[in-house]
């Protein structure tokens, strides 16, 4: 983490050996920023990962341009796991979206129903939506398969976007893809995929 680095001699706070940053990544000392693996947000869970790094990099150029920045949402994170069968995540589980307040509603579609994933012989895994019943909002995309680690942008787009199932749905997936799991996903979470 920060050893070695003799932060707190020029004003830096430490947290359990992070620097303490706010949602801008700026430090308690005037100029000085930090992005990384040696921050801490005050919150526990902020993903150390390498994409999260070079966002917020970009972040801190943008503001230090005096350009607009939001903070990051770290509900648009996508997790990856290179594993076989691979596993993408983005937005809240089940779980979370219920722990949170929403009435949730949940689709899911298997890859092995799919001609691309038939033609290649990777029919294991599934793509998962939860979405907000009221507002039909999707608050979550997980999907266990191949490709999973390359789809979860696609996944990370709808959430960035605040998209509804009922986008997912008129989104046109090409045919045949590895993608088109995620169409179909929308369409069981409004009731029935089209070709399961």
């Amino acid at each position: 983490m920060t050893a070695g680095l003799d932060a707190e001699s020029v004003g830096l706070q430490l947290e359990k050996g992070y620097i303490k940053v706010d949602d801008h990544y700026r430090t308690g000392v005037p100029g000085i920023s930090a992005v990384g693996d040696v921050i801490t947000l005050g919150t526990p869970g902020h993903p150390q990962l390498a994409h999260v790094l070079v966002c917020r990099r970009d972040h801190h150029r943008r503001a230090n341009r005096g350009q607009d920045v939001r903070p990051l949402n770290y509900d648009h994170v996508p997790g990856c796991t290179y594993c076989d069968p691979e596993i993408g995540s983005v937005g809240l589980t089940e779980r979370e979206a219920r722990e949170r307040g929403f009435d949730v509603r949940i689709g899911a579609f298997p890859f092995g129903v799919l001609g691309r994933a038939k033609m290649s012989g990777e029919t294991e895994g599934f793509v998962k939506i939860v979405a907000d019943r009221a507002s039909d909002e999707v608050l979550g995309i997980h999907m266990i398969g191949s490709r999973s680690t390359e789809l979860v942008a696609v996944a990370t787009v709808a959430l960035r976007l605040q998209s509804t199932v009922e986008d997912l749905i008129r989104t046109l997936h090409a045919h045949p893809t590895m993608a088109e799991a995620i169409g179909e996903a929308a369409h069981a979470t409004h009731g029935a995929a089209l070709h399961s």
